[in-house]
């Protein structure tokens, strides 16, 4: 038996499949993710990982199959659920507040756990006050390990792509998730910046928390991933290590042989 083998599985995904007009976009696809894992969704485009990442989120319904998150089946579970059960995720496009500061940014992420009633946060009551106060002080501390604690103030649409992105990530950190959904979260940075991401994921992996990672950067996939599986036409075709998985026939054919024309 693997080490993987005999770690807890904290995602499982199974037979999970969706039909868009009778076509078949994602079909019987399964995985697992054990914690502090590093698990990337690959294959060339069109080939169903983002519609495979939004059935895993909540935001599209699957047709079949069902997602075990910790144990507890939560197929179709509305995310703002899932979030209260560990998982959060990022988007390919930047869902930030552009004109916000970086660290209000940073702050929206923690409003899932605050518990409060609205009256009280209306009123300004001192819970209120103590969760924002809290929320803020934890906000800091996601920017700094982001590396973004110096631009806190700083309005965030004046920050580079790759901040942007990194600004994103602590967001979706401050749910303080069991698992991190990355929707291509290098996808448009230069090298210097893929780097800054390459080193926060594999930061934030080595905390405990699983990372389930769609990515076109193969360089960044094959350097940071424990496990990889492969799309292609809504169907896995392989999975494995980034050696096993690199070296497969049908994955050269269907992906890594089409890396350039892809980008």
């Amino acid at each position: 038996m693997s080490d993987r083998d005999s770690q807890m599985t904290l995602l499982s995904v199974e037979g999970l499949g969706i039909t868009f007009g009778g076509l078949k976009a994602v079909n019987d696809v399964s995985f697992q993710v054990k914690p502090g894992e590093i698990v990337s969704v690959i294959g060339p485009n069109g080939a169903g990982k983002t519609t495979l990442f939004n059935m895993i989120s909540g935001i599209y319904q699957a047709g079949s199959g069902r997602v075990v998150l910790n144990g507890e089946d939560v197929t179709g579970m509305e995310p703002h659920l899932l979030a209260r059960r560990g998982m959060s995720r990022t988007f390919q496009n930047l869902q930030i507040f552009q004109s916000m500061s970086v660290l209000d940014n940073a702050v929206t992420g923690y409003h899932l756990q605050e518990q409060g009633s609205i009256l009280a946060d209306l009123l300004g009551l001192p819970g209120s006050r103590r969760r924002a106060e809290a929320a803020r002080d934890g906000a800091m501390a996601l920017l700094g390990r982001v590396g973004l604690e110096r631009a806190a103030e700083r309005e965030a649409g004046n920050l580079s792509y790759g901040s942007l992105k990194r600004l994103e990530i602590a967001r979706a950190l401050a749910l303080n998730p069991k698992i991190l959904l990355l929707d291509e979260p290098a996808a448009g940075c230069n090298a210097v910046e893929t780097a800054e991401i390459d080193h926060l994921i594999a930061e934030v992996a080595a905390s405990g928390v699983a990372i389930l990672l769609v990515e076109h950067d193969m360089k960044m996939v094959m350097r940071i991933s424990n496990h990889i599986v492969v799309l292609d036409h809504g169907e896995k075709i392989a999975e494995g290590d980034p050696a096993t998985v690199s070296k497969d026939p049908a994955v050269i054919a269907a992906y890594l042989g089409a890396e350039h024309a892809d980008r």
